[in-house]
């Protein structure tokens, strides 16, 4: 299955993927087999778009490998800000059960990533039928306007040193690997992707992460970013 084709996958190794899916752990095995008869895979190359904001919100999104960002990206001046980052495992798109017909935002490709696309009318028919995908996206939604909620409070009480710190224990946590010498965000993150994320410019992310290495905090590491303090950033 690792070295088909998405469009080659069959319903059944649909099914597979979808079991060994966190999202697919609780779920019955008859809804597993209706979303994977229903469910098409899907390839998408880095920095791909997903879908862009404006267009049809029919369909939720699992990301099977790979990294999916979610972003809004200005009319005009083509300026973008990262809402988040996913990592394989993670659904999105869940704006289609219950927002406008149309994307409010955009999603691309982090890396070369594969996702499976369920139809949102589906989805809808699985909730209704089936308490434990109910619940499930429920506490999905939940977390996601609580993740919204603290990123507004830090935007509005927080300098940039203080969101710069708080993202780098965050995705230490998320992406973190225990390397000889700290914690290692397995995540290539250019000062730019990071910028967008904490509301600032490339020049002061790049500035403040110097400073940062030279206090002995963080180190750079194959163009990833090693936390060797983290104690430092807990303290933000």
């Amino acid at each position: 299955m690792i070295h088909k084709r998405a469009c080659d996958l069959s319903v059944e190794d649909r099914a597979a993927i979808l079991r060994q899916l966190d999202f697919g752990v609780g779920l019955s095995a008859e809804l597993i087999a209706r979303f994977a008869a229903s469910s098409t895979a899907v390839d998408f190359r880095r920095r791909r778009f997903i879908y862009r904001r404006g267009e049809t919100a029919d369909a939720l999104y699992l990301i099977v490998r790979g990294r999916v960002k979610l972003c809004r990206i200005e009319d005009g001046t083509a300026r973008e800000a990262v809402i988040d980052i996913l990592p394989a495992g993670a659904i999105f798109g869940e704006s289609a059960l219950y927002a406008a017909d149309s994307r409010e935002y955009c999603a691309i490709a982090y890396e070369n990533s594969r996702l499976l696309r369920i139809p949102a009318q589906e989805f809808q028919g699985g909730m209704a039928e089936h308490r434990e995908l109910y619940d499930y996206t429920f506490r999905l939604i939940g977390q996601r306007l609580s993740s919204a909620e603290r990123r507004v409070v830090d935007f509005a009480l927080d300098a940039i040193p203080a969101r710069l710190e708080k993202l780098l224990l965050e995705y230490s946590k998320r992406y973190g690997v225990s390397k000889t010498g700290g914690v290692l965000i397995d995540l290539p993150l250019p000062h730019r992707e990071i910028a967008s994320i904490v509301g600032s410019t490339r020049e002061s992310v790049t500035v403040r992460l110097n400073v940062m290495r030279r206090e002995g905090t963080i180190d750079f590491v194959d163009r990833k970013i090693l936390i060797k303090r983290p104690e430092m950033l807990s303290a933000a």
